[in-house]
């Protein structure tokens, strides 16, 4: 009985270690070609996306198709060594035209004439209308090259994107523009933030203090999943 019961044993641990292996297998081919959590860290995509937010980044898609106008992306920008990802949206793809012209953004794809004023619904009413290059006038024009993609932020009024290299177009090595292979995907799902701390209509409560939040101070962080405008057709 001692035997059987060490074989037993054995043939346990291996059967345990054999699904372990592959419990791990699966996760590394999920988050290296389907999909992989990011917790956004900041107001740059206000309102579309908050602060502490948890997102899911489809990789797939990228693989198997092109980048699509109006697409919000997650990618390296290499330009800090404190933030290794940025998040943003896709303004124009190889060719098009892009012009900031009194705080407004225009479009020119290589098949159309004229430039069209987008339909920035997603902005909010503090940044519509409000679109401005850092350090120069209201007006600005960029010809996205071959293979790269031009970005911004929905929250226009106080972030750095395409229209400032990401940092500062004063370095050598700057660019306007970011390339498909610094792409780590689309964002799939908004999956929230929970802050336990705050209860609805506004109210903050801990160990130590009960009291009202204003309502401007409120953010609505619960999760919109699939109906976030993680995408728009321009």
């Amino acid at each position: 009985m001692a035997e059987e019961s060490a074989v037993s044993l054995k043939d346990e641990v291996k059967d345990f270690l054999k699904d372990v292996a592959i419990i791990v297998i699966v996760v590394v081919i999920i988050r290296t070609f389907l999909f992989v959590p990011f917790q956004i860290n900041g107001a740059s995509m206000s309102e579309s996306y908050y602060n502490k937010q948890f997102i899911i980044v489809d990789k797939l898609s990228y693989l198997v198709s092109d980048v699509d106008r109006g697409d919000v992306v997650v990618f390296k920008p290499h330009v800090s060594n404190d933030k290794e990802f940025f998040i943003k949206r896709v303004i124009g793809v190889a060719g098009d035209m892009i012009k900031i012209e009194s705080w407004k953004v225009y479009l020119k794809k290589p098949s159309d004439k004229d430039y069209i004023e987008l339909n920035e619904w997603y902005l909010s009413q503090e940044n519509k209308n409000s679109t401005f290059v850092k350090g120069k006038s209201s007006e600005e024009t960029y010809e996205v090259p071959e293979g790269k993609y031009f970005v911004m932020w929905d929250n226009r009024n106080s972030s750095t994107d395409s229209r400032t290299c990401f940092k500062s177009c004063w370095y050598a090595e700057a660019t306007n523009f970011i390339q498909h292979s610094d792409l780590s995907g689309k964002v799939w799902i908004d999956l929230g933030y929970f802050d336990w701390v705050r209860i609805k209509p506004g109210f903050k409560i801990s160990l130590w203090e009960f009291k009202f939040i204003q309502p401007e101070l409120w953010i609505d962080s619960s999760p919109q999943w699939f109906s976030s405008a993680d995408s728009w057709e321009y």
